[in-house]
């Protein structure tokens, strides 16, 4: 090949491996990757949104596929894989059509060309293979059946349960408006027990202690302190002159009482709970023990904000007496233990809190990391509903059925790019493919039995992964369903990461040239010696 050849096909080749890496943990069954990342952290994950945020991926073009994936995980939160393995098929078959004879440089525009047609083609067919859509998100059970297939793919066996869970967490604060923020539901990991123990609840869990004596508190009124819960330090040092033992007596007691009047003023304001988020004093604790205010500290600005959200509290910069509408409120603060780590929960008796906490259970740090994984993408699954409530079948059903209709538009086309748009209908076999042989399944087998049922007009029948032999069913009657939104945002976005690629003819490096380097002798060795 020529230069311009060979830089082409380099490109194809890296983000073909990088597709290659995902494709093995996409769907149910899916295998595991064990990633250890620059720290040497460990991740064993089929999630490839965690796989290629760990991985220091060097190859420039293989990073335009991480930089799709990346998109799809803003824009939708789920769907990150699709995106890395349709992608790395279509720059595939790019290079099968690419190796036909022509120039690359006139091959590569057919090509971009027929991608470009082929991919408005299936966004246009896309919203009439919406088989359902989502009547009551305040609905817990139905919320949970559109959850599962999400779950499924991270923790098969365990989708009901989970997606359970978040379901109530996410009806539970969905607001008026409908706009949900994902940021809302919060995951607090503690391990012990088993999946099955893990638990929602409306408010937030801190793994705390509380600071004094009080360790449980009903009807909670809280003041929210952004500084350390200790008397106030001059900015500038002072110099005291002490005469005798009277005045040295005096001066730590006024220094008490000071303290014993900002904590008093606190307990009559009417608030019983201290939030700080600085350190707390000795005396101060001795104050608020003898005032029975709760004392707890958090550390984290961020945890601080939420719970000033959580509880409709305003971060206070300096030991005053909050107003009332400065004080939060909750239904009971208390401390708890599970498993057999301490807990400070924050509850809301009634349904309607700003924040949920999803407690998981787990026996291994690890596996509680994967299933905060489920989680996420649940809970993002449960945001893009809120934003449009199409469904379409799971399992490759849709991919089926967009392969069969943009083949027979590929044939009405007749410029040379209908072989691309025809490459373009053969990459979505590459979704039942993946699922069927990560099951065990003979692939072809699968895609012939697709098709065929396909041409009889049933749009929703999709590959069956339960069965053991290569066997097919409906997806809708399956309740295997993908949100409308994921599949439209990931065919856009794989196309574009590919076409960006095939765009690409050589890849220009801004690093220092090679050669040796220029010698280091003595500085100055032009000037005069006698200067």
């Amino acid at each position: 090949y020529s230069g311009l050849e060979e830089a082409v096909y380099r490109n194809i080749q890296a983000c073909k491996e990088l597709a290659q890496t995902t494709r093995t943990a996409y769907g149910p069954n899916g295998m595991n990757k064990m990633v250890i990342n620059h720290l040497e952290k460990l991740f064993v994950t089929n999630d490839a949104a965690t796989i290629l945020r760990e991985l220091e991926v060097q190859h420039p073009a293989a990073k335009m596929l991480v930089m799709a994936s990346h998109m799809q995980e803003q824009e939708v939160g789920d769907g990150t894989n699709f995106v890395l393995v349709f992608a790395g098929v279509l720059l595939e078959l790019a290079e099968d059509l690419l190796r036909m004879g022509l120039s690359v440089s006139e091959a590569s525009c057919i090509v971009i060309e027929g991608y470009e047609k082929a991919c408005k083609k299936a966004l246009e067919i896309l919203p009439d293979l919406v088989c359902c859509s989502a009547k009551n998100l305040r609905d817990v059970e139905e919320v949970a059946s559109l959850l599962h297939t999400s779950v499924m793919s991270k923790q098969y066996g365990n989708e009901r349960f989970l997606a359970k869970l978040i379901a109530q967490a996410c009806v539970s604060i969905l607001p008026d408006s409908g706009h949900f923020n994902v940021d809302n539901i919060r995951v607090c990991k503690i391990v012990g027990a088993g999946i099955s123990a893990s638990s929602v609840l409306h408010g937030m869990v801190f793994k705390k202690e509380t600071e004094g004596d009080v360790t449980s508190v009903k009807d909670a009124k809280i003041a929210v302190y952004s500084c350390p819960f200790d008397g106030m330090i001059t900015e500038t040092k002072g110099t005291v002159l002490i005469k005798n033992a009277e005045e040295l007596m005096n001066f730590s007691k006024g220094e008490e009482n000071l303290m014993d009047l900002q904590v008093k003023a606190i307990a009559d304001s009417g608030a019983n709970v201290v939030v700080t988020g600085g350190k707390v004093a000795d005396m101060a604790l001795h104050y608020a023990n003898k005032y029975n205010l709760m004392l707890v500290r958090l550390n984290s600005k961020w945890d601080l904000r939420r719970l000033c959200k959580t509880v409709g509290a305003t971060a206070l910069p300096r030991l005053t007496p909050p107003t009332l509408e400065e004080m939060g409120h909750c239904s009971s603060v208390y401390l708890s233990e599970v498993g057999d780590t301490q807990v400070v929960v924050f509850k809301h008796e009634k349904e309607d809190g700003a924040i949920s906490t999803i407690l998981i259970r787990g026996s291994t740090d690890n596996l509680m990391d994967d299933i905060e994984r489920a989680v996420d993408d649940g809970v993002n699954t449960f945001k893009v509903l809120t934003r449009d409530k199409r469904l379409v079948p799971g399992g490759g059903a849709t991919e089926i059925e967009l392969a069969k209709q943009i083949t027979s538009y590929g044939e009405t086309c007749p410029g040379l790019d209908q072989y691309a748009i025809k490459k373009f209908a053969e990459a979505f076999e590459s979704i039942p493919r993946a699922l069927a042989e990560n099951s065990g399944v003979k692939a072809n087998e699968v895609i012939s039995k697709l098709y065929a049922v396909h041409q009889e007009g049933k749009k929703n029948v999709g590959f069956d992964i339960e069965a053991e032999a290569a066997a097919v069913k409906d997806m809708l009657e399956a309740g295997v369903l993908d949100t409308y939104l994921g599949k439209f945002w990931g065919i856009k976005l794989a196309t574009n990461a590919a076409v960006t690629v095939l765009r690409v003819d050589q890849i220009i490096m801004a690093k220092p040239a090679g050669g040796p380097k220029p010698p280091s002798g003595k500085k100055d060795w032009d000037e005069d010696q006698n200067d």
